[in-house]
C-alpha cells in the first residue's frame, strides 16, 4: 500500500485548501484548512499561504489545520516553529495534522519532522495531533490535559519516540496509533519500548490502540497477552504489518479479547487454520474482526504495508 490520496476529512470536518486570494468563508470553523505548496511554488508558496491563513481576520476561528508539503520536506524540517509562533492567532485550534503528504510528493520515510513537543506546550487545548514522517522526529515527556487522539505514521518510528509517548502524561487520550515500520527506515523500537504504554498507567482514558505497519507485530502480540491496558480497550489495531501464526497464537493464548468491539488485523500472513480459530473465538461473541488482505503464510519475503 502507498499513501496516494490526500485525506478529504480530518477531525470530523471536510478539508478545504486555503487560498489567500479566495473568498472569506462564511464559517471558518466548519472546515479543516489545508496549507501546502507545490513543486513550482516551493517553500515560498507555502510561507505565503501559511502567513495568509494565520494573519486572516478569521484565523481565531480555525479549529483544524492540515499541513501538507512545506517545500523540500525531504531536507527541510516541518514548520513547527512557525506554528508555535502563531499560537496566539490560532486560539481555537483543536486538531493538527503535520505532514499530510502523498508518496508522489514525499515518500513517508523521507519526510523530515522535528521536535513536536513545543506544539503540545503551545496549544494546551489541542485535542487531535497526527504526524506523518519520522526523520529527525523528537518528543519529550510532557503532560497535556486535552489531547484525545495521537497518531504517528511512519515507515520507521524511532524507539526514543515510542518510549517518550509512554512517558507522557495524557489523561484524556482515548486513541493512540503508532506505525512502528521497519528497521530499514529507522524503526528500531522493540516490544519492551512499549512497556509504559501497555501498562496504561499514564493513559487512563485509552480505549483504542493501534500498533500498525509493524515488522515486529508478533512480539507485540505476545506483549499484549498480559498487558494491563488491554482489558479496557474497545478497539485494537495490529494491521498493515507482518502478523504470522505465532502472533495469532499469542493473541489467542493471552488474556481474553472477547470484550473488544473491533480487532483489525488486515494485511497479515496468517494461515487459513489460524484465521478460522480467530474467527471462531472472536466473531462468535460479536467482535468485529478484519482479516482482509491475507498474504502467503509460507512466503519468507514478508513485508509491511507502508515503508518507503
Amino acid at each position: 500500500m502507498t499513501i496516494n490520496e490526500h485525506i478529504s476529512r480530518f477531525a470530523g470536518l471536510p478539508v478545504a485548501a486555503f487560498d489567500p486570494h479566495g473568498d472569506v468563508p462564511a464559517d471558518p470553523a466548519a472546515y479543516a484548512w489545508r496549507v501546502d505548496t507545490d513543486y513550482d511554488g516551493g517553500a515560498e508558496l507555502f510561507q505565503l499561504r501559511f502567513d495568509g491563513l494565520v494573519n486572516a481576520d478569521w484565523a481565531h476561528l480555525v479549529t483544524a489545520l492540515v499541513i501538507g508539503e512545506w517545500g523540500e520536506a525531504y531536507d527541510s524540517p516541518a514548520p513547527i516553529e512557525a506554528l508555535v509562533a502563531a499560537a496566539d492567532r490560532l486560539p481555537a485550534l483543536r486538531a493538527l495534522f503535520l505532514g499530510e503528504m502523498t508518496y508522489d510528493e514525499q515518500e513517508i520515510s523521507w519526510i523530515t519532522q522535528g521536535d513536536v513537543t513545543p506544539l503540545l506546550r503551545a496549544y494546551p487545548r489541542l485535542e487531535v495531533l497526527s504526524v506523518r514522517g519520522a526523520v529527525s522526529l523528537e518528543l519529550a515527556p510532557v503532560r497535556h490535559d486535552r489531547l484525545r487522539e495521537l497518531t504517528f505514521e511512519s515507515g520507521g518510528l524511532p524507539a526514543h519516540v515510542v518510549r517518550a509517548v509512554g512517558e507522557c502524561e495524557l489523561p484524556a487520550l482515548q486513541h493512540l496509533e503508532l506505525w512502528l515500520g521497519t528497521a530499514n527506515y529507522g524503526g528500531d523500537a522493540t516490544a519492551e519500548d512499549l512497556a509504559a504504554i501497555l501498562s496504561g498507567t499514564r493513559l487512563p482514558a485509552l480505549t483504542s490502540l493501534g500498533v500498525r505497519d509493524c515488522e515486529i507485530v508478533d512480539q507485540i502480540a505476545a506483549a499484549l497477552a498480559g498487558a494491563p491496558v488491554v482489558a479496557r480497550l474497545e478497539q485494537l489495531d495490529l494491521s498493515l504489518g507482518v502478523l504470522t501464526d505465532a502472533g495469532g497464537a499469542a493473541l489467542l493464548a493471552g488474556q481474553p479479547l472477547t470484550h473488544l468491539k473491533r480487532l483489525d488485523l488486515h494485511h497479515h500472513f496468517l494461515s487459513e487454520p489460524m484465521m478460522d480459530r480467530l474467527s471462531a473465538e472472536l466473531e462468535a461473541v460479536g467482535v468485529e474482526l478484519d482479516l482482509n488482505d491475507a498474504g502467503d503464510p509460507d512466503d519468507d519475503d514478508r513485508f509491511i504495508s507502508v515503508s518507503e
